[in-house]
């Protein structure tokens, strides 16, 4: 498994709820931004998997809210894929306030799906690998 790639998010007032902390939902975009920048730094852009013709796709996801986030917090937001046998892989992240303080814990299934037959691909590192230019990224 490689090394945590992470990314840093300012919390902004328009995604808090009423109670003033972030909303839930928006833990789900920063995971899904954080996601989006480490295929990006390991060298995969939107239009190369347009090109091949798959796509990233998550199959499930579970949130674990730890601690609370507020307007003008900076929170790094940890991804590190881990990978099995078959169609799908985890991908373990991490929500944490700069002084280190964990917010939230993201797990999520994902594959990757193969956009003309609309099934999943037989084994999603053999995409990464192919895209790739630093397969080290996602631990590959």
């Amino acid at each position: 498994m490689a090394e945590p790639f992470s990314v840093r998010v300012e919390v902004r007032g328009y995604e808090t709820d009423t109670q003033g902390h972030l909303n839930q939902a928006v833990y789900l975009q920063y995971a899904e931004h954080a996601r989006w920048a480490l295929l990006r730094h390991g060298g995969i852009e939107q239009q190369d998997l347009l090109t091949r013709r798959v796509g990233p796709v998550v199959l499930e996801t579970n949130i674990r809210y730890l601690r609370e986030l507020r307007a003008g917090d900076s929170v790094d937001v940890e991804c590190v894929f881990e990978w099995g046998e078959g169609k799908t892989f985890r991908v373990l992240q991490a929500i944490r306030k700069t002084d280190g303080t964990l917010s939230a814990e993201i797990t999520g299934v994902g594959g990757v799906l193969d956009l003309d037959r609309r099934k999943l691909v037989a084994d999603p590192r053999e995409i990464f690998k192919e895209l790739a230019k630093d397969p080290g990224a996602f631990g590959l």
